[in-house]
């Protein structure tokens, strides 16, 4: 099928690196290895941080621009299908929708979700929108349970499926050597749930300064100077500040071994825990939001409970204590990313899903 592809909140093609843009990459991908031919629909991004009305009427403006240029495609040149990745009370997806009504073609959505407790704080009508799109899909792909629940409550009469978080492996080799005191963590470096999450890391490290480790930071952003005075507390030859990496970088430094560190507060799945996971690295991390559903507690690391900062750091504690566990988990980790959470995989699963719910509109 020719797919038209649209990431409202950043085009795949966006020049910050994210998790989003990542997964927007990878979506094309594995419907790229399902066979379809996918094209990014549109480079418009909706996203507005605050419901201001003339923000959102000047998006509104741009998109219905977007979707008279679109209805104008030759026919050999137009979808067959509209596929939308990420809408939610910030991005609504003001094009896709009526597109794929103009063409008579499927629509669907991976990772939409729908905040209930928005609608009174200024976001009423950019939830309608989002609600109208998921209830018009003919399939909302749900990365979590958690947010599969969440939509099914706000819009029931949509349909659902699950297609769990996903990376490509190959590009991360195993370690080449165990690396039995090295911990290393991968994060942006901004406000919010990122801060949060390098402020409980600090912490937990520093109630085991006693034992043998040292941290690699590979990481940026405008809260770098908060993050570093976070860690000052710690003995500074201990920590390895790297910065913004290349993903190429990211793999080299998680293939020299060790034990992946990031608490994840409030994280929505967190790609960087499947890629830690897929050089063979076991992982400590909160049991919160959507990071049970990337980490296997007990068999590819351990997951502490949310807000306990002394769990963790006796998480961290019992690997450095324990290298049978740490290599147990490792190898674990790796079967797990490899075996079921593989570009492959989620292409097969995907493609199974888009038959089931598209029927005869599928193109096989």
């Amino acid at each position: 099928m020719r797919i038209a592809f649209y990431a409202p909140l950043k085009s795949p093609s966006h020049p910050v690196p994210s998790g989003d843009r990542l997964m927007a990459r990878q979506l094309i991908a594995a419907l790229e290895l399902a066979g379809h031919h996918v094209d990014t629909a549109s480079e418009l991004r909706g996203f507005t941080a605050t419901p201001d009305l003339q923000a959102r009427a000047e998006i509104t403006q741009r998109a219905e621009a977007e979707i008279v240029r679109l209805l104008a495609l030759p026919s050999e040149q137009r979808p067959e299908m509209w596929f939308t990745y990420h809408t939610y009370y910030k991005t609504p997806d003001q094009i896709g929708p009526a597109v794929s009504r103009a063409f008579a073609i499927p629509y669907v959505t991976a990772e939409a979700s729908y905040s209930t407790r928005r609608d009174g704080l200024g976001w009423r009508e950019n939830q309608r929108l989002v609600a109208d799109a998921v209830r018009q899909a003919a399939v909302n792909l749900c990365f979590t349970e958690r947010d599969r629940r969440g939509l099914e409550a706000a819009v029931p009469d949509g349909n659902y499926a699950r297609l769990p978080p996903f990376i490509e492996p190959s590009r991360f080799p195993s370690p080449a050597a165990d690396a039995p005191a090295r911990l290393v963590t991968v994060a942006m470096m901004r406000a919010g749930d990122k801060l949060e999450s390098y402020r409980m890391l600090a912490s937990a490290l520093d109630q085991i300064r006693d034992k043998d480790w040292t941290l690699t930071i590979i990481g940026d952003g405008p809260k770098r100077a908060e993050v570093e005075a976070m860690f000052a507390i710690l003995p500074p030859q201990r920590l390895t500040w790297l910065g913004e990496a290349s993903s190429e970088r990211i793999a080299t430094e998680l293939s020299l071994g060790g034990i992946y560190v990031w608490p994840g507060c409030g994280e929505a799945y967190g790609l960087a825990y499947l890629e830690a996971q897929a050089a063979g690295l076991p992982v400590v991390a909160q049991a919160t939001a959507g990071v049970p559903e990337v980490v296997m507690d007990g068999k590819s690391g351990i997951l502490t409970r949310e807000g306990d900062a002394i769990a963790f750091a006796g998480a961290v504690a019992r690997l450095l204590d324990h290298p049978d566990q740490r290599r147990a988990m490792g190898l674990a980790a790796k079967d797990f990313v490899f075996n079921e959470r593989s570009l492959s995989a989620a292409s097969r699963r995907l493609d199974i899903i888009l038959q089931q719910h598209l029927g005869e509109r599928y193109g096989r």
